[in-house]
């Protein structure tokens, strides 16, 4: 017997309500027979997918696997529902995941497009950072993300832009008075970075080490603005992205900013589809308007391959 997509609807509603009673009271159905059902898939895998404890469920290593695989399976068949039931792109509702550092300032621009060409389609944008967005993109919570390819190796990967990285000081800095910033600018400097789920970080790590500059660790930012505000206050140089620096950033009066000009200053941004889709047309209309939307914002266009 193979699990039903039903019982997988019950495995992940145990999972992500972490109990019982209350995913059966969600999904409708008596607590017995969703026990039952799980039951039931266990023994077909001959795997325990759930610990069962005073505190709830908890799901196994192979439980965990087994929701991962699960939602992918469920996102599928209701994206195969919606084609098949709906003549509009993406079945008439696109789940987009973003960059936060992005999404405030590019996709205004992309949702007037696609509003102008898909009055009907509905888009959903959530923001949230590489790791989040890589692991949305592998179970099906999002039918697009835009982000560094780096990041999302199993993808389908439509490069957008390069973004420049810039850096912000308090006025008072020594960096405040140059119209440049080079990498023996940022010696013995305390760079003010996001937390290493993003890929910004990494970056900045790196261009610490090629300039001889050091990272903070007694601040790590959750947002570019949290990490201005500390530059604001002179507690290092904070280094942001093109985007952020331009339409953000550069109307700050408590900060000066500064384009940085060193190797390896700069991010690439793509626009990925999970491997399990087939490319099609609607896609490549997306992926044209997004393109156009960052060619209006002076954005660099990648190196061709």
């Amino acid at each position: 017997m193979r699990p039903s997509l039903r019982q997988l609807e019950y495995v992940v509603a145990v999972h992500q309500l972490g109990n019982f009673s209350l995913a059966a009271e969600m999904l409708n159905v008596s607590q017995p027979s969703l026990l039952n059902q799980i039951a039931a898939v266990e023994a077909d895998f001959g795997v325990r997918l759930f610990k069962r404890g005073r505190d709830g469920a908890q799901a196994t290593a192979k439980g965990l696997e087994c929701v991962h695989r699960a939602r992918r399976i469920l996102a599928e068949v209701e994206a195969l529902r919606g084609v098949m039931t709906s003549a509009l792109p993406f079945g008439g509702r696109l789940r987009l995941g973003v960059l936060p550092s992005i999404g405030p300032y590019l996709l205004p621009q992309v949702m007037r497009s696609l509003h102008s060409d898909q009055p009907d389609l509905r888009v959903i944008v959530r923001e949230e950072n590489t790791l989040s967005l890589d692991e949305g993109i592998r179970n099906g919570r999002f039918d697009a993300i835009i982000s560094t390819p780096e990041d999302h190796p199993n993808t389908w990967q439509h490069p957008l832009f390069d973004e420049a990285l810039w850096v912000a000081v308090a006025p008072d800095h020594p960096i405040a008075a140059q119209d440049r910033v080079g990498s023996a600018d940022l010696t013995g400097q305390r760079l003010l970075t996001l937390d290493t789920g993003h890929r910004l970080a990494r970056i900045v790590y790196g261009l610490a080490g090629a300039s001889g500059g050091i990272v903070s660790d007694d601040y790590e930012g959750t947002s570019l603005d949290s990490i201005l505000l500390m530059a604001a206050t002179g507690a290092g140089v904070a280094v942001l992205p093109d985007l952020f620096a331009r339409r953000q950033a550069v109307h700050r009066e408590e900060v000066a900013v500064r384009p940085l000009e060193m190797p390896d200053a700069n991010r690439g941004i793509s626009l990925m589809f999970s491997r399990d889709q087939s490319f099609d047309r609607s896609r490549d209309r997306l992926v044209f308007t997004v393109r156009k939307a960052a060619t209006a914002l002076n954005l660099a266009a990648p190196e061709p391959d």
